[in-house]
């Protein structure tokens, strides 16, 4: 069922739009977005809220998904980030980097193109496009579809490039391990003040473009400051994907969730 809704978005105001799924590497199909208060009215005018329902149909997908995972020890990690902060980057470098060290594959969520996916290929990881259309997220079902195209070997690392925005990815669990957010500095030190729900569901932040910092207005120690105030104990690491700097400290926290 596909409802048209209105939710905000980290890139702007809130709009009105059809949510709908491309089928993957396949036809479009239509479906509903469950988070943004998908309603029906009832006989009597009433207004019944199905969120939770779809939600729960979610979870119990993603829940498939952490289990097949476990059983190939596969470890999948969600990116999640606003538009611009440096995901694709980062994963290029990453697959490069882990070239003769561990299998990585890629499950890449856009709205549209296989611009990314691309990318992903020629740096030499396999890759699968799951294009979303109006859609503002992955969801455990997609995950599924991804992961059955995908066939990653066992002990393999899976990295999810959701789509960007810092609003519904972070309530559709995958089934992933664990979950990234990855900001830059050229975004607002106070990210995580706006976009609470996306940090405290995070394990990590990358801070990224770290290179940048001596053209712009950003505090590292504060963005932490306040990405701990939603999250305590949350790991921060600033690194910056086209440079090489923290890069490392990344490699050692992947290696930790096996």
């Amino acid at each position: 069922m596909a409802v048209p809704h209105v939710h905000p978005h980290d890139d702007g105001p809130g709009h009105g739009h059809e949510h709908s799924r491309d089928g993957l590497l396949g036809p479009r199909v239509g479906r509903g977005h469950p988070a943004a208060a998908v309603r029906a009215a009832a006989p009597g005018g009433e207004t019944v809220t199905l969120e939770q329902r779809v939600l729960a149909k979610n979870e119990e997908l993603a829940a498939g998904n952490r289990a097949w995972l476990a059983g190939q020890g596969i470890v999948a990690v969600n990116m999640m980030s606003s538009p611009g902060a440096g995901k694709t980057t980062l994963l290029e470098r990453t697959i490069r980097d882990f070239t003769g060290r561990r299998p990585v594959a890629v499950v890449e969520g856009d709205q549209e193109t296989m611009l990314d996916a691309e990318r992903i290929r020629r740096a030499g990881s396999t890759v699968v496009q799951v294009n979303t259309g109006a859609g503002c997220h992955l969801d455990a079902e997609m995950m599924r579809d991804a992961l059955t195209t995908l066939a990653p070997v066992p002990g393999s690392l899976v990295l999810v490039e959701n789509v960007g925005n810092l609003v519904c990815p972070a309530m559709f669990d995958l089934g992933e391990r664990s979950r990234v957010v990855i900001i830059s500095v050229t975004e607002g030190t106070d990210k995580p003040l706006k976009y609470p729900y996306m940090f405290a569901a995070a394990d990590l932040v990358i801070i990224n473009k770290v290179d940048l910092l001596p053209y712009v207005d950003f505090e590292v120690a504060r963005c932490e400051e306040h990405a701990r105030s939603v999250n305590p104990g949350l790991r921060v690491l600033a690194v910056s994907a086209t440079t090489g700097e923290g890069m490392r400290d990344w490699y050692d926290w992947v290696a930790e969730q096996y």
